[in-house]
């Protein structure tokens, strides 16, 4: 059950003969209750969805090490792209420097595959031959 109040604020403002306001008082608030019917189904058990829903697959989007791309450059696609902290995009690029391959993020499908696009054609505006490329988790 609910209550519900409305309260409407107003102002008596008396004007003196020249226009301005002489005595500004508020008026006390009007409150209204208002009660939900009653319902003889309240209290009725509510039916359970027989299907379930699926947590949707997760992609990792990783870049691989070539002897091209510059490390500020990959330091730098990480921050705008994949919006990390220039401490831990610094990490990654060491990861991707020195494992050959490193992990940018864990994503859906959909924006999995926008941050690759995104990072591949990034890389190829700057004549980079940066590989992004995502794989189900």
């Amino acid at each position: 059950m609910a209550l519900v109040i409305l309260c409407v604020p107003s102002r008596d403002v008396r004007t003196p003969r020249n226009g301005g306001p002489q005595n500004v008082r508020p008026r006390p608030c009007v409150s209204t209750v208002r009660m939900p019917p009653q319902s003889q189904y309240e209290d009725a058990p509510v039916a359970e969805a027989d299907e379930k829903v699926e947590e949707p697959s997760l992609f990792k989007v990783m870049l691989h090490n070539d002897d091209y791309t510059t490390m500020e450059f990959v330091v730098h696609v990480l921050q705008s792209i994949f919006n990390m902290l220039e401490d831990q995009a610094i990490q990654v690029m060491l990861n991707v420097h020195l494992r050959g391959v490193g992990v940018a993020g864990i994503y859906t499908y959909e924006i999995a595959e926008m941050k690759v696009a995104k990072t591949i054609s990034l890389a190829q505006e700057q004549e980079y031959p940066l590989l992004c490329t995502m794989e189900r988790v």
